[in-house]
């Protein structure tokens, strides 16, 4: 039975709640009594929370926003501010199974730079597309995706993440529930259609998948140029995310540890090439913690560094910035679903611990 949790803020954290605990309890998978606890916990989705994006506000960063989706036939983007609170003019309803969403800054639409959300719709097909902070509809009602595909859940949509290139060009890679063996995701260019609202344009499928389950969890570091996507109950693969470098499969890591599934992956930038990468595991209630950079001998192995059990519980998605947004947040947000409707708002110095940097 799942439990509602209140929105709450937890004070006085010591180094100590940080160490590396045991595991939950099998019978009931709840967390361990040590784990991180969050700083506040959202208002609730109406019914299944499964991913959110932190949007960053440039001129102030204390109005930042972190969007939510609520993964159902009847479900929504949720819109929530940095203490939690559902900003109500801001949510979008009547979206058809929103699954994933990411953030990109600075697409340029009609002239002018637009920050945008982009969410995967499950049922349509359909990527949809919203300006920031406005919440508004700039893709003319959705844009189709794998058109083409014969078979008829090669086109129900799940992952997104965006990446912006060095030349400013904004990029979607997409996933879906099920595909083939190779070029299980899209990658699709997203410009100005002339007449005010985006387009996406296929540019490549790529990517390796095992069969065992599926892909949902994609990152992108924009810095280094990767691609970071898990495919479940095996580990998390790199690849490149300019097109033309090429689609060979560049790492597999996190292929050892992980109790179930291999869930939400989140990049903490301390600078442009250093930093932490955290994927879920999702479920033992913890995320295990990956260094961003390679080693000397190797650029694309990526070592342990920290297993880190939280409050939010069989999490699918997170996502994490490393800048200061305000007192609460100095050294950057982490944020986690948890499957009891709520988001969970971590500092990252809380996560981070004696083990890791914070920015």
């Amino acid at each position: 039975m799942k439990t509602t949790l209140k929105t709450i803020l937890f004070f006085g954290l010591t180094a100590s709640t940080l160490l590396q605990v045991s595991c939950n309890n099998p019978k009931t998978n709840t967390p361990a009594t040590d784990s991180i606890k969050p700083v506040f916990v959202t208002d609730t989705v109406r019914y299944d929370s499964d991913d959110p994006a932190i949007w960053v506000d440039k001129t102030d960063p204390s109005k930042s926003l972190v969007i939510a989706t609520d993964k159902d036939a009847d479900g929504a983007l949720f819109v929530y501010d940095l203490q939690g609170k559902i900003v109500k003019d801001k949510v979008i309803s009547n979206l058809k199974r929103p699954n994933n969403v990411d953030i990109a800054y600075g697409l340029i639409i009609g002239g002018k730079s637009v920050d945008i959300a982009v969410t995967t719709e499950r049922m349509t097909h359909k990527l949809r597309v919203f300006s920031l902070p406005d919440m508004k509809p700039i893709d003319q009602g959705g844009l189709d995706m794998f058109v083409g595909e014969t078979e008829p859940d090669f086109r129900d949509l799940m992952g997104i993440a965006l990446y912006t290139s060095p030349k400013g060009e904004i990029y979607a890679i997409v996933g879906r529930k099920n595909g083939p063996k190779e070029g299980y995701l899209g990658q699709y260019l997203l410009t100005d259609n002339g007449a005010g609202a985006v387009k996406a344009t296929l540019v490549r499928k790529f990517g390796s998948f095992s069969g065992k389950k599926e892909i949902e969890a994609i990152a992108v570091d924009n810095e280094l140029g990767y691609i970071y996507y898990s495919d479940e109950q095996v580990g998390v693969k790199q690849y490149y995310a300019d097109p033309e470098k090429g689609n060979q499969q560049l790492a597999l890591f996190a292929t050892e540890g992980f109790k179930e599934d291999h869930e939400g992956i989140s990049i903490y930038k301390l600078t442009d090439s250093t930093g932490y990468i955290l994927v879920s595991d999702q479920g033992a209630n913890r995320f295990q913690v990956f260094s961003r950079e390679g080693t000397k001998a190797n650029p694309f192995e990526h070592t342990h560094l920290k297993t880190v059990p939280v409050m939010a519980t069989q999490s699918d998605g997170s996502d994490v910035v490393s800048s200061r947004l305000n007192d609460t947040f100095q050294h950057g947000l982490f944020v986690a679903m948890s499957d009891d409707k709520t988001f969970h708002y971590y500092r990252w110095e809380d996560i981070a611990g004696q083990e890791l940097k914070k920015k």
